[in-house]
């Protein structure tokens, strides 16, 4: 049985959405390739990592279905796809939506509080007078 929420989403692939996302050096290849398609050399320029490395953060996009391999003669130049990052968000949505309704009955009760004290007569205290 599967936990509340993941009726849509294929949860291996939410998995390897969020697995992908963990890394800061994949979050940059995605945040250039929201920009436009770019080959291997052009997203491994910014990095102080090898050309192998970032190879190696491509094929974990890729697996996760973040990314796509094109073909332009020689070049092999990858794009952002965005599905699985909609599925994540759409996912995150809930939590957001249940996060909301707390903080909204948590107003609400702060301000039964700060009424209910302006409504009672502010009396001292024994130990006050003392």
């Amino acid at each position: 049985m599967q936990p509340p929420g993941y009726g849509q989403v294929n949860p291996a692939r939410l998995d390897a959405t969020f697995a992908a996302l963990a890394d800061p050096t994949r979050r940059a290849i995605l945040a250039r390739l929201a920009s436009g398609e770019a080959s291997v050399a052009e997203l491994a320029k910014p990095f102080a990592v090898s050309q192998p490395a970032i190879s190696k953060h491509l094929k974990v996009l890729e697996r996760a279905g973040l990314i796509s391999r094109g073909r332009d003669a020689q070049r092999r130049p990858r794009r952002l796809e965005a599905k699985p990052l909609a599925e994540a968000t759409e996912w995150l949505e809930r939590y957001r939506e249940y996060w909301e309704e707390n903080f909204q009955r948590l107003d609400a009760l702060l301000r039964e509080m700060k009424i209910s004290q302006k409504k009672r007569p502010h009396t001292k205290r024994k130990e006050d007078s003392r």
